[in-house]
């Protein structure tokens, strides 16, 4: 069964003391898991989508603090590039995957066809909508091909997302953050909703399943995605011994 964002709650919280003990378990089994995954070739790609200031970079950044940064990349993706929009639409992410051993971490990903490019009409409905064959065909050749492949979907409430954004405005730290682009996507929250909801439906697959993760408390979204990589990770080196 997919996930559907009714489903999450979003009252849900994780104190700091509970957190900090946690965590701190976390990175070292993380560590020790790096070492397996250069032993047994894994190439891990880690897929992180959410509204705007649900909280991927800062997710993102705790679950690879402690990580040797030789066997791991981020990739932050932004609109395509004259050279990338030269091309199918597939073509960009190709060259950022893992090598055998190593872990991509995707901050944004391909899913924006499905998503910002359906929703602001940058992609005509005819590219969007065979965009989750396109997608699904891609997933299921890496999964073929022994890459794991693990998708976050971080999911806040309007009002939470309205404080982050003028928590942002006011701290000279976050405010680079903050764009006009953020603002227009906000007014269409409605449209964003129906086409994430469309994007698990179709794209929930058993190789590349789709987790659903309550985040307006960021502790609980940073423990929820450490605990669910960990696990990830830990079962399909485990199958593979």
């Amino acid at each position: 069964m997919h996930p559907r964002l009714r489903d999450a709650d979003l009252d849900k919280e994780l104190s700091k003391k509970a957190y900090k003990a946690r965590a701190k378990e976390n990175q070292v089994r993380l560590v020790k898991l790096q070492r397996y995954l250069i032993k047994h070739k894994l190439p891990v790609v880690v897929v992180f989508e959410g509204w705007d200031a649900a909280g991927k970079g800062g997710t993102i950044h705790r679950m690879i603090q402690n990580l040797d940064p030789r066997i791991y990349r981020v990739h932050a993706i932004s609109k395509p590039t004259p050279v990338e929009l030269a091309h199918q639409y597939m073509w960009r992410f190709w060259s950022r995957l893992p090598e055998r051993g190593n872990l991509a971490v995707f901050d944004r990903s391909w899913y924006g066809r499905v998503m910002v490019e359906r929703v602001e009409g940058f992609a005509q409905e005819a590219e969007w909508r065979r965009a989750y064959d396109e997608i699904n065909h891609f997933e299921k050749a890496l999964a073929d091909d022994g890459y794991l492949i693990i998708k976050f979907f971080l999911h806040i409430s309007k009002d939470e997302q309205k404080r982050r954004f003028e928590s942002r405005e006011k701290n000279p730290l976050k405010q680079w953050k903050m764009n006009a682009e953020d603002y227009r996507n906000r007014k269409r929250w409605d449209d964003y909703a129906s086409a994430v909801d469309d994007m698990f439906s179709k794209t929930h697959t058993r190789h590349a399943p789709w987790i659903l993760v309550p985040a307006n408390d960021k502790r609980l979204a940073r423990m929820i995605c450490q605990d669910r990589l960990i696990a990830a990770m830990e079962r399909v080196l485990k199958h593979g011994d």
